[in-house]
């Protein structure tokens, strides 16, 4: 039996939160007030990702004082630069940037600051695509993304439109090897936080440690669920995970493989009726596994590629 990443990875899983906002930009709260917030609610790290944008002064939150041994940050921003398809500016999650990036120059648009936070070490991710109202245009644009925010919790409880997946399911079928993660974007005005993570798979809780696995894609995404693994054994495809009722598998078409009931913890399904079923079409080379509790709450995987585990 073969474990998938990224639980196959060395190291441990680490709960982290990659997009939220104190007093330095638009948030209610100061600096040391947020990271203490998500220290006490068992989170395991956090960045503090202020509007880089001239409106606050473009801000960077150097929240290096904040750190102990079972805590840390990671120092980043979200971008800002015109303009989407529909006219509303870029937000662009940057995970891992030095304190000292330069502000936007003049008349630089997102797919650029994208690309120079990009070789500055950071990692990258399209922003909240529903409430942005990101068409498959945009999302192409951003050619150097790591990644697309498939659940933004403060979008989601504010107005309806914190889902990221309709955008990155079209990507994944052009051949864009991105990967998934959830977020809050807490302002903590309302209820925003607390909602939506990502589980890194590390050998510690360096910084430099968790960047690395984040743009390797060992993580997965989730808003409660647990993923403990992903296997293979043989022709058989295996999923263990908390309490749920109910574990698909779905890809780049409709069809999907399903298993439901009350408090499953497992599911297996036939590799080879999947795989020539569907998951081989030529529209659909990836897969990725959901679990979804009995309110509604889901775990995500990143998309898994077919002739990446073979």
């Amino acid at each position: 039996m073969a474990l998938l990443a990224p639980f196959a990875a060395p190291g441990r899983f680490w709960r982290g939160n990659l997009h939220t906002h104190s007093n330095l930009s638009d948030g209610a709260l100061e600096p040391k007030a947020v990271v203490e917030a998500y220290k006490n609610a068992g989170y395991d790290f956090m960045q503090l990702s202020e509007h880089f944008i001239g409106n606050f002064d473009f801000p960077m939150a150097d929240t290096r004082a904040f750190r102990s041994n079972n805590f840390t940050t990671i120092i980043g921003c979200e971008l800002h630069a015109p303009e989407t398809a529909v006219g509303e500016l870029w937000h662009i999650v940057a995970a891992g940037l030095p304190l000292d990036f330069p502000r936007n120059f003049e008349g630089e648009t997102g797919a650029q600051v994208a690309r120079r936070a990009h070789e500055a070490g950071a990692f990258i991710g399209i922003a909240h695509p529903a409430w942005s109202q990101l068409t498959i245009e945009d999302g192409r644009s951003i050619d150097c993304a790591h990644a697309v925010e498939i659940y933004n919790h403060g979008c989601a409880i504010e107005n309806d439109r914190g889902d990221g997946w309709y955008l990155l399911d079209q990507m994944l079928t052009e051949g864009r090897r991105l990967t998934a993660f959830a977020t809050d974007d807490a302002h903590f005005k309302t209820p925003d936080h607390f909602g939506g993570w990502v589980h890194v798979k590390a050998d510690s809780l360096d910084p430099d440690a968790l960047l690395a696995s984040l743009k390797q894609g060992l993580y997965y995404s989730s808003m409660g669920p647990q993923i403990h693994a992903i296997e293979l054994n043989g022709k058989e495809i295996s999923i263990s995970c908390s309490p749920v009722d109910t574990i698909t598998v779905l890809c780049g078409t409709s069809r999907t493989a399903l298993r439901n009931g009350r408090a499953i913890t497992e599911a297996s399904f036939d590799l080879s009726k999947l795989e020539k079923g569907w998951l081989l079409r030529k529209q659909s080379g990836w897969f990725r596994v959901v679990a979804i509790d009995n309110a509604g709450k889901r775990a995500w995987s990143n998309p898994i590629w077919w002739d990446e585990i073979r």
